[in-house]
C-alpha cells in the first residue's frame, strides 16, 4: 500500500479556505460516476496519444469502487471530503475532454501539438493524484479494500505524471523536414509523407474525410486566432489527399465552412444546446423518462449498451422510449441560423467507416461460430478478428457475449498453438473489461486454463494471462479462486523472471490477490519474497513502490512477516529511508513500522544504522503521510 504524497500548493483554482458546495454530496458522487463512465466510453484512440490513453482509462476504472462505494454508504461529507472530491471532479471532466479530443480529434493537430497534449495529460494526472492524496478513507466508509487499491494508484499516478517520455522522434523530425521544405522540394516528400500518412492512418478516402471534419472544428474553435499553425494543419492535410490521389485543394472538401467565423467572433453556444453525453450541440434532441434531454444517436448507443439509468441524473428509467423535443430543437435551429452556424447533418447513408464498423459487428455471430471450426486456420483467424473486435467498443463486447462468445473462447484456451492461446486469453482480457462478462468467465471454469498459460504460453500470452487474473480478481470470489487454484505460483515466477511488462502485470495481480489473508501465505509458499527483493534490487525496472506495497500487505500476516522479518531485509529498508526517493521513503517506513510493532529486536537493529536522524528529518520536512510514520517510528523507539 503506497501511502499518499503530501499534495502540491493549490492553483488558486483550488485554493479555497472555505468550500461552496454547489450541489447536495450524493448529487456529487453521482456526477462523478457519471462522468467516469462516459469518459471510459471512449474505446478507440489517434496513434499519437494511444498510450497515454490506455493509462488515463485505467486510472479510471481503477477510481470507479471508489466512487461506488461512496454512492452506496452515502456518507455525509466533511469540507475537506467535498472538497477533495470536487477537485477530482474537475479532474474527471478534465480527463473526459482528454479522452474525446483523442478519440475524434484532428489526427495532424494531435501529431503536431504532441507535447502540449502530453502537458494535459500530466494535469490531469495531477490534479488526480491532489484529490485522492490524504482522503479520509475511515469517515468515508471506504473498505480496506478499496483504500488500498487507490493507494497503489495513486502512487502510479504520481510516478506516471513525472515521467519524462516524449513524442515519438522520427514522427517528429518528418514532420519538420516537411513543413520546413519549399513547393520545389515538394516532390522529394512523397516518401516521407507516405511515411507518414501511414503512421496518421490518413491513406483512405473514408479517413482523410474524418479528418477534415475534424479540422474544420478546430477552425470554428479558433475563431481566427493562431492563423499559422491552422495554415500548416490545412496545408499537411492537403498534400495527405495529394498522395491519396484525391483532387481536392479545398480543406474543407464536401463539409462547407460556417461564414459565422467572420463575423461572429465571440460564439459561445448556450449550454442547454449541447447534448451531456457529448458536448456537442444537439441535432436531433430527445427527452428520456427522466425528462434529461440528449441527442438521440448519444442517447441509444447508451441504451443499447445495457444501461437503464439516466446518464445525468442516474435516476432508474421507468421505460426506454425517446420523445422527440421538438422546442428545443426549433430554439436550436433558430439560434444557428440568427448566428449563421450551420449544424451537421445526418447523412442517409453510414459514412465508409461506419459502413465497415456495422460490417465487423454483422460478422461477430459468424466469428463466433468459427471459434468451434474443426478447421484450424478458421479458428485462427476467427479468434484474431475477435480480440480486436473485442477491444474497439463496449457494443462489440456485448455482442460477443450475447452470441455465446466466452464459452467458446474458453473453449479455445487449451489449444496446443500458441499464437491461438495468446490471442484467446486476450480477448477475455478485453471482455473482462465489463463486469458481467467477469462472472460469465469465472463461471465458465476459465480460471486454470488461464493459469496453465500463465505456466507455458508466450510471453505476450502470460503478460496478458497475467492482466486477465487481475481483472478477474476484483470480484472477490475470485481471489480466493485464483489463489486455491494455484494461480499465485506462475504469477510470483512471472514477477521472478518475466519481461518488463509481465513484471508490472504480475505485481499488480498480486497486489491484489495478497488482499486476502489465505493468499499472503499462499504467495509467501510460492516464494514471493526473494521475487520481490529481486524487484527492489532492479533500479532500472522502476518498480520499488509497488514490491514494498505488496511487503506491507504481507508483513500484517504473522507467518509472512516470519519470513520477511530478517535483519537483512531491515537493512535494505533502512538504505531505502535514507536514500531513495520520497516515496520510497514513505513505503520503506510503512514497512519497519509494521515490522517494528511486532517485532522489537528488528527495529533496535535498524536504529543501530543511524536512523534517528533521518527519522527527525522527515517528520520535519518529509511528506504528510512520511511525518506521521516517521514520527510513529519515533514514538515506538522511545519505548524500547
Amino acid at each position: 500500500m503506497p501511502p499518499p504524497t503530501q499534495p502540491p500548493p493549490p492553483s488558486p483554482d483550488d485554493a479555497e479556505p472555505s468550500v461552496a458546495r454547489e450541489m447536495d454530496d450524493e448529487d456529487l458522487v453521482e456526477e462523478l460516476l457519471v462522468t467516469v463512465n462516459s469518459a471510459r466510453a471512449f474505446a478507440e484512440f489517434r496513434r499519437t496519444q494511444r498510450k497515454e490513453c490506455a493509462n488515463l482509462l485505467r486510472w479510471l476504472q481503477l477510481v470507479l469502487p471508489l466512487l461506488e462505494e461512496l454512492r452506496d454508504a452515502a456518507p455525509r461529507l466533511t469540507d475537506d471530503a467535498y472538497r477533495r472530491l470536487a477537485l477530482l471532479g474537475r479532474a474527471l471532466s478534465a480527463a473526459r475532454r482528454l479522452l474525446r479530443s483523442c478519440n475524434d480529434g484532428s489526427k495532424i493537430y494531435l501529431a503536431l501539438e504532441c507535447e502540449t497534449v502530453l502537458a494535459k495529460f500530466r494535469s490531469v494526472y495531477e490534479k488526480m493524484h491532489s484529490a485522492l492524496d490524504g482522503l479520509p478513507y475511515a469517515e468515508l466508509a471506504i473498505s480496506d479494500e478499496v483504500k488500498e487499491q487507490v493507494e497503489l494508484m495513486n502512487a502510479q499516478l504520481m510516478r506516471s505524471r513525472k515521467r519524462t517520455d516524449t513524442q515519438d522522434m522520427e514522427l517528429s523530425m518528418d514532420i519538420m523536414v516537411i513543413l520546413q521544405n519549399n513547393e520545389e522540394e515538394r516532390n522529394a516528400d512523397r516518401a516521407i509523407l507516405e511515411r507518414l500518412a501511414k503512421k496518421l492512418e490518413l491513406q483512405t478516402l473514408a479517413e482523410l474525410r474524418a479528418e477534415t471534419k475534424a479540422i474544420k472544428k478546430i477552425i470554428n474553435e479558433r475563431n481566427g486566432q493562431q492563423a499559422d499553425s491552422t495554415k500548416q494543419i490545412i496545408d499537411l492535410l492537403n498534400r495527405f489527399k495529394e498522395i491519396a490521389g484525391i483532387d481536392e485543394k479545398n480543406v474543407l472538401g464536401d463539409v462547407s465552412m460556417p461564414k459565422s467565423l467572420d463575423k461572429c467572433p465571440s460564439l459561445l453556444i448556450p449550454n442547454d444546446f449541447l447534448c451531456p453525453i457529448t458536448l456537442e450541440i444537439m441535432t436531433d434532441p430527445v427527452i428520456v423518462a427522466s425528462g434529461q434531454t440528449y441527442e438521440r444517436r448519444s442517447i441509444q448507443k447508451w441504451l443499447d449498451s445495457g444501461e437503464r439509468t439516466c446518464p445525468k441524473s442516474r435516476q432508474p428509467l421507468a421505460h426506454l422510449s425517446l420523445a422527440p423535443n421538438y422546442a428545443l430543437k426549433n430554439l436550436i435551429l433558430q439560434w444557428c441560423e440568427k448566428n449563421m452556424v450551420e449544424l451537421q447533418k445526418r447523412e442517409p447513408e453510414p459514412a465508409a467507416g461506419e459502413q465497415e464498423d456495422n460490417k465487423r459487428k454483422e460478422d461477430i455471430p459468424s466469428l463466433v461460430d468459427g471459434l468451434s471450426s474443426i478447421h484450424p486456420d478458421v479458428q485462427r483467424k476467427a479468434v484474431k478478428k475477435l480480440r480486436m473486435l473485442s477491444k474497439e467498443s463496449p457494443e462489440n463486447r456485448q455482442l460477443i457475449a450475447d452470441g455465446g462468445g466466452i464459452p467458446a473462447l474458453i473453449g479455445l484456451l487449451a489449444s496446443t498453438d500458441k499464437k491461438v492461446q495468446e490471442n484467446t486469453v486476450t480477448s477475455l482480457l478485453n471482455l473482462s473489461i465489463d463486469d458481467k462478462n467477469k462472472l460469465l468467465i469465472t463461471r465458465g471454469g476459465a480460471i486454470p486454463l488461464i493459469i496453465e498459460i500463465l505456466r507455458h504460453g508466450s510471453p505476450e500470452a502470460q503478460e496478458n494471462s497475467a492482466a486477465t487474473l487481475f481483472s478477474l480478481s476484483m470480484i472477490d470470489e475470485n481471489k480466493a479462486a485464483i489463489g486455491s487454484l494455484g494461480g499465485l505460483t506462475p504469477l510470483v515466477e512471472l514477477l521472478r523472471s518475466g519481461t518488463a511488462r509481465g513484471k508490472k502485470d504480475a505485481a499488480t495481480a498480486i497486489f491484489n490477490l495478497v488482499l486476502t489473508p489465505q493468499n499472503k501465505a499462499r504467495a509467501t509458499h510460492a516464494g514471493v519474497v526473494p521475487a520481490l527483493l529481486g524487484v527492489i534490487d532492479d533500479k532500472a525496472l522502476g518498480m520499488v513502490d509497488e514490491a514494498l506495497s505488496i511487503f506491507l500487505l504481507l508483513s500484517s500476516h504473522a507467518a509472512c512477516r516470519a519470513e520477511i522479518g530478517t535483519t537483512a531485509f531491515v537493512e535494505k529498508l533502512v538504505r531505502l529511508i535514507k536514500d531513495g526517493t520520497p516515496k520510497n521513503k514513505e513505503c520503506a517506513l510503512s514497512v519497519l513500522l509494521e515490522l517494528g510493532t511486532n517485532s522489537k529486536p528488528l527495529l533496535v537493529h535498524g536504529l543501530r544504522f543511524g536512523l534517528h536522524e533521518d527519522l527527525s528529518k522527515i517528520a520535519k520536512n518529509g511528506t504528510s503521510r512520511a511525518q506521521r510514520k516517521a514520527n510513529s517510528l519515533i514514538t515506538l523507539a522511545r519505548k524500547l
